[in-house]
């Protein structure tokens, strides 16, 4: 776990889970360094290290290559327990595409196969377009959430849910902290995925870039609105 952690008790404490080399924290980095906070990054694929949530205002889970109902890789077992104790204790939660779906299982709701992939810059239906503008976002997925049990759907797509609040916690579909560099990288790392979706990835870096400007506006937004409307730490933040 690399950390920059200090006991200063003023200062907003992330943990970051991250679950392989290709998906960096990206834009949630900057935004959260804009808020002065102290942050640790954990890669749970491959740390076993024992985790009390309660010592962190915000737990930020990224996306990640497998599927978060897929038991058969340790780390997604790991991650559902630190999740549930995280609820448990009240620590807010913001889920992006495999944190998404991640904390959508740990509060009862449904995560499978969906019908179809979703590759690329796509908007969204959103109910709130102040806290989840409609986009369009970053999408790459072939899982589908059903949100959980009591949890208000903000956005969606036809083919599931892309944002749901639940408590002070949300969880997402897509990803706002795609940078142009973290497209690079997955362009180059899940190649195969986009061959065989028909994916041009020449044609997804352009966009990617092209948007770059614009996208980093729409998700601070987003992650501004979490932090202030959702998980009640704004003026944590500030201090």
């Amino acid at each position: 776990m690399s950390s920059s952690a200090s006991d200063d008790a003023g200062s907003l404490r992330a943990l970051i889970l991250q679950h392989e080399e290709p998906t960096p924290p990206g834009h949630v980095t900057d935004w959260l360094s804009g808020h002065g906070a102290d942050v640790e990054v954990l890669r749970i694929d491959l740390e076993d290290s024992p985790v009390d949530p309660s010592r962190y205002d915000l737990i930020v889970s990224l996306g990640s290559e497998f599927a978060a109902y897929d038991d058969t890789h340790e780390f997604v077992k790991r991650e559902a327990r630190l999740m549930r104790r995280a609820v448990d204790t009240d620590v807010p939660i913001l889920g992006l595409c495999f944190g998404g779906q991640m904390l959508a299982r740990v509060l009862g709701g449904e995560v499978r196969r969906g019908s179809g992939s979703e590759i690329g810059w796509l908007p969204v239906r959103t109910r709130d377009p102040e806290l989840v503008p409609e986009g369009p976002w970053f999408q790459w997925h072939f899982d589908v959430i059903t949100a959980p049990p009591g949890a208000t759907v903000i956005a969606e797509t036809d083919l599931g849910t892309q944002a749901f609040v639940a408590g002070r916690s949300l969880g997402l579909q897509f990803h706002p902290e795609v940078t142009p560099e973290i497209m690079d990288a997955w362009v180059r790392t899940y190649r195969h995925e986009l061959d065989a979706e028909g994916v041009d990835p020449d044609a997804l870096l352009e966009e990617t870039n092209r948007r770059a400007r614009e996208s980093k506006r729409t998700s601070w937004r987003l992650l501004e609105g979490y932090l202030d409307g959702v998980a009640g730490l704004g003026s944590r933040a500030a201090t």
